[in-house]
């Protein structure tokens, strides 16, 4: 026995088609429609502009017309995609994005690269890096206020470990604001480790490579809270923070070599924050010949007979002692 077909069925199912399909032409009839419309503004928004401003809406503008005029023209005939291709041809710009909101006005959202670091190269060159190790060049607009690195060498544009370095040494200092008002200059040493200038107090910090920066840090600080302040901003010549666990810190008219000898004797307590700082150690100099006692001579009594003669020693006994014959 055949099944009667559900007519009530297939006219729900037709209806649901059919309004879909008007969905459907509604939709492109709408995009057509606003296709022909010409735009009415241009709105750009550049995101990290509140720190830096290496990129402004001119320059955004400029990139724009590079290739001619675009205002006037119909919504559908420009391309968007091309667009941001030549906007983010600016190295100052990390991503644009481009589209028509329902006012037909461009929406243009510009995000700025934020550069952490400036690098002066031996040759006489400069340049901002960021985050990305992206090189950036410098503007006539504006300078930032990053931790400056000298002593960079050419051919190190390619040392991928060396940059990174940099990188991560230069966000620490920027995140810390003690440090970022302290630390003015950080040299890149040939042997690629690194040596900081303080702003304030005549020393060199020996900081070494960029590995564990926090407990270096914590080291510097707590040295400048309990030592430095108290016995005097120039009191110090070099504090080292190469070696773990310690601190090393020579005073003025120290020799250099005698931070060897302090490595092997200032060690860290357990769970201490950092060692009892030697202030000035130098080798200890040992006499080849033998310092004369500064004790007066004993005085010899010229009245008093003295017998050559040795005679053996006698018990302290009365009762044995004889008198001497005469």
């Amino acid at each position: 026995m055949k099944k009667p077909i559900n007519w009530k069925k297939i006219m729900w199912n037709s209806c649901w088609i059919l309004f879909s399909i008007g969905l459907i032409v509604l939709f492109g009839a709408s995009i057509q429609q606003k296709n022909k419309k010409k735009f009415s503004a241009i709105k750009i928004d550049i995101k990290g502009a509140e720190k830096h401003l290496f990129i402004d809406e001119k320059d955004v503008m400029d990139l724009l017309l590079a290739n001619g005029p675009i205002q006037g023209n119909f919504i559908h005939s420009l391309p968007l995609r091309k667009m941001e291709t030549a906007v983010e041809q600016n190295k100052w710009v990390k991503n644009a994005e481009m589209y028509f909101d329902n006012n037909q006005v461009l929406q243009i959202s510009i995000e700025e690269r934020q550069p952490v670091a400036r690098i002066f190269q031996t040759d006489g060159g400069s340049f901002y890096l960021d985050t990305t190790a992206v090189m950036l060049p410098l503007s006539n607009k504006i300078s930032a206020r990053v931790p400056a690195f000298t002593g960079f060498a050419k051919e190190s544009i390619r040392d991928t470990l060396l940059i990174q370095q940099i990188i991560d040494l230069a966000k620490f200092i920027g995140s810390d604001s003690f440090f970022t008002a302290q630390i003015s200059q950080i040299d890149i040493r040939t042997d690629k480790k690194f040596e900081m200038v303080p702003l304030i107090g005549d020393h060199i910090i020996v900081f070494g490579d960029a590995t564990d920066l926090t407990n270096k840090f914590k080291k510097l600080k707590a040295f400048y809270q309990s030592v430095w302040l108290p016995n005097g901003m120039n009191t110090y010549e070099t504090l080292d923070l190469q070696y773990k666990n310690q601190l090393v810190a020579v005073k003025k008219g120290t020799a250099k070599a005698a931070t060897d000898s302090a490595a092997a004797m200032i060690l860290l307590k357990n769970n201490a924050l950092f060692p009892p700082i030697i202030d000035s150690i130098a080798p200890k100099k040992v006499d080849s010949i033998p310092k004369k006692s500064s004790a007066p001579p004993a005085r010899v009594n010229k009245n008093k007979k003295t017998n050559s003669t040795k005679f053996p020693k006698q018990k302290n006994n009365k009762k044995n002692q004889k008198p001497l014959r005469t």
